[in-house]
C-alpha cells in the first residue's frame, strides 16, 4: 500500500521548539488521563490505510514547512455541542523538516510523498532560522 501524509497549518505555533514545548505540556497532562498525544481536526480522513502505512502529519508554521510527526492512528471526540471530530494520534517525536515554503489554507490537505521536504540531518539547527531568511534563501535555491 502506498503511503500517505498529511499537512496542516500550526496555528499560535512560533517554532518548532514552541511546538515542541507545547505538545510536551500536552503529552504530560494525557499521562494523567489516556496518555496519547493528538491533534483534533474536524474532518476525518477517508484514505485511513495509506496515512497509516507509513505516513506523517507535516506542520506548517509561519508559512513555511519546518516539521512532521508520524502518524500513529485516529479515534473520534464529540465535543459539547455534539459535533463529532476527528482525532489524529500522533507519535511524540518532532522531526525537523527543510523548510519549505507553503501557502496557507484551511483545514488539512493530503500530501503526496513526492512533494513531502525532505527530513534535516539530526543536529541540523537551521530547522528555527528566521522565516523570512528561510524563505529568501529557498527562493535562492540555497535550502
Amino acid at each position: 500500500m502506498a503511503k500517505l501524509h498529511i499537512i496542516k497549518l500550526c496555528v499560535g505555533i512560533q517554532s518548532v521548539d514552541h511546538l515542541r514545548t507545547v505538545q510536551m505540556a500536552k503529552l504530560e497532562e494525557a499521562r494523567h488521563g489516556e496518555g496519547r498525544l493528538w491533534h483534533r481536526t474536524r474532518h476525518a480522513p477517508r484514505r485511513k490505510n495509506e496515512l497509516l502505512a507509513g505516513g506523517s502529519l507535516y506542520w506548517v508554521i509561519g508559512g513555511i514547512i519546518k516539521a512532521r510527526q508520524k502518524l500513529t492512528g485516529f479515534d473520534h471526540y464529540v465535543d459539547a455541542e455534539g459535533i463529532r471530530q476527528c482525532l489524529l494520534l500522533l507519535d511524540p517525536a518532532i522531526v525537523g523538516t527543510a523548510a519549505w515554503p507553503h501557502r496557507a489554507f484551511q483545514g488539512w490537505r493530503y500530501l503526496m510523498p513526492k512533494d513531502a521536504p525532505p527530513d534535516l540531518a539530526e543536529g541540523d539547527e537551521s530547522i528555527d532560522m528566521p522565516d523570512d531568511m528561510a524563505r529568501e534563501l529557498r527562493e535562492l535555491g540555497l535550502l
